[in-house]
């Protein structure tokens, strides 16, 4: 019986193909036809190996769950690190990072948080989303992904549950023929885009520019015109605005081109730029004849769904300057084109730089710009924005600043010099951009007529201080100086112009408030929630202006008596007057008690029968805080470039070694700290990196390794008592 077991079995092993090549050569040369038990043994947990681990496959390249190696977030730190340490230099391995999922699902999470108005956390992204952007990914990789699809879609956003399969004819028409919105494949793709090439261009931008780049703003501009600004006689103010509508598209790709060689980017770009965007609507012939609409229910928001701006900063957008107002939108670059035109307006920025030192001209009799950089702080440094006049013999000495595509240039010297520097510039503008200027179109003004920028007056005002300098033989010498400092003043032209935009106001001389019937339906407490939160971000934004008291108080007496007259029709009282004499100078008091209550409004508030109502803010000049006039620093920087130049500062072995050195010559550590220090810094650069990975395997080898580094420890304190 045993025989014909042992038998069966080796047949069942040498003749069949149920156990793989490698499980045959690790058991059948156990069987041994003599020792039956071992061999029904054998033949069980040959059995029991294979039906545990024929169910074991490799792991599969496309699973998006071994595809996330790394955090995103890690990963883009690592390129802004990298793009910051070699800025120089010509980046051409970009479809590395195009490969790495962890980006995508990084931009597939911004990309719905504008979409829905949430943040999805990773682990809240389904399998089938993450199955869909693994294949959005694979088709830009392998050149099948189109912009601007319509119908066929690697990935749809968590919102649109559309089923294109069942639409009719009709819909499929009017959405292939009428202006859609950007797919949400589209949006994924060029978040992606934007996040490799932002620290790449980031990393090479002038400073001279200050717009659609993260950690500058107007407030960053204005304080580097207060600050850099003072002393200029003659400015040049540019509208190159026309270059946001749009360029050639070989002259965007030229100027990509230039610090970015990879073909699979650049193309992408190339297709965004190229592809026809759809803009037209469907010609129905003859219009239709309009019919009275009926009666609608009030929609109610979806959860999920985005919620709409409030109405003051709704509000606050119509107060955006000029300058600021157009952002650029090419092709189907989305966020890019921003990015874009400071790529292709950055040429200029460089030109201009170099025009500054073409330009300068120090004197020896002036106190100020004489050093051969020109831009060392010398004089009085407690009152950087003052700058002495001294006399015909002065510094010559231009700059230049650029917000979009607004420039901002500045001349101290005589008017021939802007009018040669403005002769140049439009030869570079119609040789690079193709853009036809004149002089109108740049004028020279002079800083007396006041300098509009940003929303803004540029004007000088002269002051006679007394100048205090220690003398060769050390007196101290007193004399009158004569000398200049910039004012930076809000347009209260321009805010009233800006407020009746949003009708708020009729009339130009004598502005009289108008009522907001936009907050009709509103309660008194939401109307003036909603009005505060306006006035607070009004005082943000003159916050560095001259007469931000004035102008802030301003704003405040608009907004209270626009709210005072919409009170007056809504409660049926009649005059501004009425209002302000039963909801007080604040609008804080109820202004209509409900019937069949006795008791007054704060037992109501006390009971939480009624909501409190805050009132308006800074309706006293008083009450509005002062100018910020914190100094700017020289070479300033926003706080992540910082962070970022000081990290690699740290991480370089030159510095570790000088602060050491300058601790040792100091006396700030003592020699034996210092050998200590020296042995563990030889210890961690002597062995390569390969090694420590090898030394670092096992549980024994660290061990191991930390007992050596104990011992060697020991050895350099030994040393260091000797």
């Amino acid at each position: 019986m045993h025989q014909r077991i042992v038998i069966s079995s080796h047949r069942v092993l040498k003749i069949t193909s149920f156990f793989s090549p490698k499980i045959s050569a690790l058991f059948i040369p156990q069987l041994n036809i003599c020792s039956p038990r071992n061999n029904v043994f054998t033949v069980f947990s040959a059995y029991m190996y294979t039906s545990t681990h024929t169910n074991r496959r490799a792991p599969d390249p496309n699973d998006p769950a071994t595809l996330m190696k790394e955090d995103g977030i890690s990963l883009c730190c690592r390129m802004w690190i990298d793009s910051f340490r070699e800025s120089d230099k010509t980046v051409t391995n970009l479809t590395d990072y195009l490969r790495r999922f962890e980006l995508w699902v990084l931009a597939y999470q911004k990309v719905s948080a504008d979409d829905t108005g949430a943040y999805m956390p990773r682990n809240a992204i389904t399998r089938s989303a993450l199955e869909d952007l693994l294949a959005l990914r694979n088709a830009v990789l392998d050149n099948r992904f189109k912009w601007g699809a319509r119908l066929e879609f690697f990935i749809k956003s968590p919102r649109d549950k559309t089923d294109y399969e069942s639409l009719s004819k009709r819909k499929i028409k009017a959405i292939l023929t009428t202006t859609q919105p950007s797919p949400f494949q589209d949006r994924v793709v060029q978040e992606v885009l934007f996040m490799i090439l932002e620290p790449v261009y980031e990393a090479r931008f002038s400073q001279k520019s200050f717009a659609f780049r993260p950690g500058r703003t107007a407030h960053t501009a204005l304080r580097v015109i207060r600050r850099s600004f003072a002393g200029y006689l003659w400015y040049i103010k540019g509208d190159l605005s026309t270059v946001l509508d749009g360029m050639k598209v070989g002259m965007v790709i030229s100027a990509l081109m230039r610090d970015v060689r990879d073909k699979k980017v650049v193309d992408l770009i190339k297709a965004a730029l190229t592809t026809p965007v759809v803009t037209s609507r469907p010609d129905d012939g003859e219009k239709k004849k309009k019919t009275k609409r009926k009666y609608q229910k009030k929609r109610v928001l979806a959860d999920d769904e985005p919620k709409p701006d409030p109405y003051w900063l709704e509000s606050f957008f119509g107060f955006a300057p000029e300058e600021a107002a157009k952002v650029p939108s090419w092709g189907h670059c989305g966020i890019l084109s921003p990015l874009l035109a400071n790529v292709c307006l950055d040429e200029l920025d460089r030109w201009m730089e170099g025009k500054i030192q073409e330009f300068y001209r120090p004197s020896k009799n002036d106190v100020i710009w004489n050093s051969p950089e020109g831009e060392v702080e010398q004089g009085n440094t407690s009152w950087p924005e003052f700058v002495p006049t001294s006399g015909p013999d002065k510094t010559r000495k231009i700059d230049y600043i650029r917000f979009g595509g607004h420039i901002l240039i500045g001349v101290r010297g005589p008017r021939a010099d802007a009018a040669t520097l403005r002769k140049q510039l439009i030869e570079f503008c119609d040789q690079k951009y193709m853009l036809k200027l004149d002089n109108e179109s740049l004028p020279i003004e002079h800083i007396t007529k006041g300098i509009m920028f940003l929303d803004h007056v540029l004007c000088r005002r002269v002051v006679y201080p007394t100048l205090r300098y220690t003398a060769t033989g050390g007196k101290i010498i007193s004399e009158k100086g004569v000398g200049t400092l910039l004012s930076v003043t809000a347009s209260l032209k321009q805010c009233i112009k800006q407020f009746r935009k949003l009708n708020f106001l009729k009339g130009d001389r004598d502005p009289d408030p108008q009522p907001c019937f936009r907050m009709f339906h509103a309660t008194q407490a939401h109307t003036n929630a909603q009005m505060n939160k306006l006035l607070t971000t009004m005082v943000e934004w003159f916050r560095y202006a001259d007469n931000r008291k004035k102008i802030v108080n301003f704003c405040s007496y608009i907004i209270r008596g626009s709210l005072a007259k919409l009170y007056a029709a809504k409660y049926k009282l009649r005059s501004r007057a009425k209002v302000y004499k039963i909801g007080s100078r604040t609008l804080s008091r109820p202004l209509k008690e409900k019937k069949g209550q006795s008791p007054e409004y704060h037992n109501l508030l006390r009971m939480g029968l009624v909501e409190s109502i805050d009132g308006l803010m800074y309706t006293r000049m008083s009450l509005v805080p002062e100018t910020d006039y914190t100094p700017f620093p020289m070479a300033w920087r926003p706080d992540h470039e910082k962070a970022l130049l000081e990290y690699i500062k740290l991480s370089d072995r030159k510095t570790l070694d000088e602060q050491q050195n300058f601790l040792k010559e100091q006396g700030l550590i003592s020699p034996q700290d210092y050998i200590s220090m020296l042995v563990w810094n030889y210890k961690r650069n002597a062995v390569p990196v390969e090694q420590k990975s090898l030394l670092l395997g096992t549980g024994e080898e660290k061990d191991n390794e930390r007992n050596e580094s104990d011992e060697d420890d020991e050895e350099g304190v030994h040393a260091a008592e000797v």
